[in-house]
């Protein structure tokens, strides 16, 4: 898989002089995404002993280091920074990875990942101001979209509007090959809502 990553030559030092100081001869490190493709994900770097890489990892070498990359993990990699920041208190390791939550799609990734994105991308910054989200709970075979309301979208009065409005119009103007749309949302729940009845 064709993916790029960034590790600056501060953030390869910092990590090659870890290595250096662990007692393991030949350690590298392993980098991958915990609950990728979820507002959960996170990217980590852990070391790695010889032999506890895994056969389908994909390995970038640079002069003071080697970093698997976990096979699972790779299109929520791509586009990743990992860089270092010295200061006088000593310094910060950090990693950026834009795609951990999602992974950028093409109109060549599955449509459920291209109805995840524009889900992330596009509605939910929207529904999160009325303290909502929406997300995928199914593909189904005759081409539905299957959605779960969450926060302030559950039990909202406005929530058919919203639906239809704005969720089913731009996810089916995005990925054509949409047939419709259903809502399997409890919305008798309305705790939370934005606008009660």
């Amino acid at each position: 898989m064709d993916i790029s990553i960034n590790i600056s030559e501060t953030a390869q030092e910092y990590l090659g002089e870890l290595l250096s100081k662990q007692p393991t001869e030949n350690m590298a490190v392993r980098m991958f995404v915990t609950q990728p493709g979820t507002k959960y994900a996170e990217t980590c770097l852990a070391y790695c002993r010889p032999g506890e890489e895994k056969v389908d990892d994909e390995l970038l070498t640079f002069p003071a280091l080697r970093v698997y990359l976990e096979r699972n993990s790779l299109p929520f990699l791509d586009e990743a920074e990992v860089d270092y920041q010295k200061s006088q208190v000593g310094g910060q390791l950090t990693i950026k990875a834009p795609n951990a939550k999602l992974p950028k799609v093409t109109d060549d990734s599955p449509v459920e990942d291209q109805i995840r994105y524009i889900l992330y991308t596009e509605i939910n910054p929207g529904l999160a101001s009325h303290g909502g989200e929406v997300s995928l709970v199914e593909w189904t075979e005759d081409q539905v979209a299957v959605l779960k309301f969450g926060g302030g979208c559950q039990g909202c009065s406005a929530v058919d509007l919203t639906l239809k409005e704005g969720v089913e119009k731009v996810l089916m103007e995005k990925v054509p090959q949409i047939r419709g749309i259903r809502d399997v949302t409890d919305h008798s729940v309305t705790e939370n809502a934005y606008y009660k009845a």
